[in-house]
This record gives structure tokens, C-alpha cells and sequence, in this order.
């Protein structure tokens, strides 16, 4: 055993030698010292597994990354092109259409009040059902010199097989506004702009203009000539009868 011990002492002393000056300095990660020993009765060799020292001076690696677009380059852009499309929306007071839900519990509209809706949509040559109109009004400012109030408005219109188009935006009762056209469905899928509401009669007489894009061109059955907004106008009596000839494709009633 003190083969052992001398052995052990020499490459302890020899470790030691390499840099006396440098204390980060040791032997190589995971070098094999082989150790003969003299004694039968131990193993032949002895393995000592170092380790080297890490130098706490040096800074931890750094991973980078990068940002990858997710447009895909290959997919077509959205058209830009503006179409027109013009509606008629007429309240013939048989759909029991406006209910007004006076959640504000005054005697006068104020903030708060609920108006949920429903009225029939015509296109706007006034030839055809088109569908209806379905959605809800928020009072947010009632206007006695103005005789009227303002709402925030989300409802949407619907055209029968063609889809639907969904608005949101301010819904003036005393003056024009422009809603903003937030998405559809069918023909209408991807749309966006802009839609101006004209009051005629409130709440019984509307005109809407629609300045849609991003959808392609629409079926020439929806962007007729619309007739000038008036007082007087109706739509013929087979459009008010729903008659086969004089509705779109499974109008939504």
C-alpha cells in the first residue's frame, strides 16, 4: 500500500505543476490518467477523471433568433378595387321591429338603452327581395335640439344564398353616417370599407351605400342602378309578395 500512497502523491504534485501562476488553469475535460501500481492485489490501473474548471469570467453563449413573416409571398393580395352595391331597408311593421328595451329605467332615452332590430332589405332598384336586416343599437347620447340620438351599432344584412354583410359603427337617427363594413360571408367573404346609412323616414325608410373591397366582382343581380332615395319610394308589389320572379336566391326572411 505505500506503492499506493507514493504513486497517488506523485500525480497530485505533477497536477499541480502545469501553471502554478494561473488558478483557472487545470487538466483538459475528461482526460484518462492511467496509474500503474505495483500491488497484485489491486486492479492494474487506476482511472482518475478530472474536470476542468469553468472561468467564471467568461459570459454564458447567447442564442439568436429571427422573425419570419407569416404572409405567405405566393398568396394573391386582396382586391382593392371598390364596388358599389346599393340596399333599400324598409320596416312594413310586421316583424314587431324595433323593440326598445329601456334598460336605463327613465322616462326619456338615455345611455344604455338596448334596441334590438330586424327589418326587410330590398335591392336597390326596388325589383327584388333581398333579405333582411338583423342586429343590435346601443343608446350612448340622446339629442333633444336635434330631436334624435345616437347609437353604436352592430347588426348585418343578408342576401340569401349570396351571404351576408356584417357593419359596426355610429347609427345617427337625425343625419347621414358611415358605418364600418367589418367582414361577410358567401360573395362577401373578406370584405371590408365603409357603408353610408341615409336616413329617409327613421325608422321606417333607409338607404344604404356600400363601398366594399377585397372580394371579387359581384353577381350583376346585386349592383343594379338603385333608384333616388325619396320620400315616395316602395318597392313593386311582387318584391313586397315575395313572389319567385322577384327575390334573390332563397331570400332570408
Amino acid at each position: 500500500m505505500a506503492c499506493t500512497s507514493s504513486a497517488l502523491r506523485i500525480i497530485s504534485s505533477s497536477a499541480k505543476l502545469a501553471n502554478p501562476r494561473s488558478k483557472y488553469t487545470s487538466l483538459p475535460t475528461n482526460t484518462l490518467i492511467p496509474i500503474k501500481l505495483s500491488n497484485p492485489s489491486l486492479t492494474d490501473s487506476l482511472k482518475l477523471r478530472s474536470s476542468t474548471t469553468q472561468n467564471p469570467k467568461f459570459s454564458p453563449s447567447r442564442r439568436s433568433f429571427t422573425c419570419k413573416s407569416q404572409i405567405d409571398p405566393s398568396e394573391p393580395s386582396r382586391p382593392a378595387k371598390v364596388q358599389e352595391l346599393h340596399v333599400y331597408e324598409f320596416n312594413e311593421r310586421d316583424r314587431g321591429s324595433p323593440a326598445y328595451l329601456r334598460l336605463s329605467q327613465k322616462s326619456v332615452n338615455a345611455l344604455g338603452d338596448l334596441v334590438p332590430f330586424s327589418n326587410k332589405l330590398y335591392t336597390g332598384d326596388l325589383q327584388k327581395r333581398a333579405g333582411i336586416t338583423a342586429g343590435l343599437c346601443i343608446l350612448i347620447e340622446n339629442k333633444p335640439e336635434k330631436k334624435g340620438d345616437r347609437y353604436e351599432a352592430i347588426y348585418s344584412f343578408y342576401f340569401g344564398d349570396y351571404g351576408h354583410i356584417s357593419v359596426q359603427g355610429a347609427y345617427l337617427t337625425y343625419e347621414d353616417t358611415y358605418l364600418a363594413v367589418t367582414g361577410g360571408s358567401g360573395v362577401f367573404e373578406g370584405a371590408y370599407g365603409q357603408v353610408k346609412l341615409h336616413q329617409i323616414v327613421f325608422p321606417f325608410k333607409l338607404f344604404y351605400t356600400f363601398y366594399l373591397k377585397g372580394i371579387k366582382d359581384l353577381p350583376q343581380e346585386l349592383i343594379v342602378k338603385p333608384i333616388e332615395p325619396n320620400l315616395g319610394v316602395e318597392p313593386i308589389a311582387p318584391a313586397k309578395a315575395c313572389e319567385p320572379h322577384a327575390t334573390l336566391p332563397n331570400f332570408t326572411n
